[in-house]
């Protein structure tokens, strides 16, 4: 959602989303499915995360998780993503569902602008995972990625991060300079030859 080399076939993805949307008022694929953005939400509720603190949507795609933030009362909401048309579409999504406090922009988070700081919670569905399958110097944009995100997030704040490429102890390994694990948020279990799994690995860390 977020890296540059991907950028023209997520391009594509956020047109057809963008024409479905100006089409039928469909705001398109919600990344992991809804029950992702209730667990972050509930998560936020849980611990009595401030309304207005704010928070960073990395790869915001249509936006539809900082919507359902917004309906929740949180009033400080930013969103960034690589694709512009992500941004339009997220743009005309809010507008639809009239919530003013959410400010969108066009960011590529592997190289943030100066004003993309301060914030208190950071939450990652599926960018990371992009960033990772990314064939040019993956390893590279992945540190990356790490410095970024201590560049834009305050010492002692969250970051919620939702993948599917990357178990548990991996995500730890990867976020182990500059971070601690807070909780494992539940995810839903598969059952594959007989061995218990999860598809999808949810994780709160704390900036140090």
């Amino acid at each position: 959602t977020a890296v540059s080399p991907a950028a023209p076939s997520w391009e594509a993805a956020y047109e057809r989303e963008l024409r479905s949307f100006r089409d039928g008022g469909d705001a398109g694929e919600i990344w992991f499915g809804e029950e992702s953005i209730v667990r972050l939400i509930r998560w936020m509720e849980k611990h009595k995360i401030p309304h207005d603190r704010p928070v960073l949507d990395i790869g915001t795609g249509n936006g539809v998780l900082l919507v359902e933030l917004a309906k929740c009362g949180y009033t400080n909401l930013t969103g960034i993503d690589y694709s512009a048309s992500a941004i339009q579409l997220s743009e005309q999504v809010k507008e639809k569902e009239g919530m003013s406090n959410i400010k969108f922009q066009v960011e590529d988070f592997l190289a943030p602008s100066a004003e993309l700081s301060g914030f208190e919670i950071c939450i990652d569905k599926g960018t990371f995972d992009a960033v990772s399958l990314n064939p040019e110097d993956a390893v590279g944009k992945r540190k990356q990625y790490v410095r970024s995100l201590c560049s834009v997030l305050k010492p002692g704040g969250f970051f919620l991060i939702t993948s599917c490429n990357w178990t548990k102890e991996e995500l730890l390994s990867e976020f182990r300079e500059g971070f601690e694990i807070l909780e494992e948020l539940p995810t839903p279990k598969f059952c594959f030859g007989g061995r218990i799994g999860n598809s999808v690995t949810a994780l709160v860390f704390q900036r140090k």
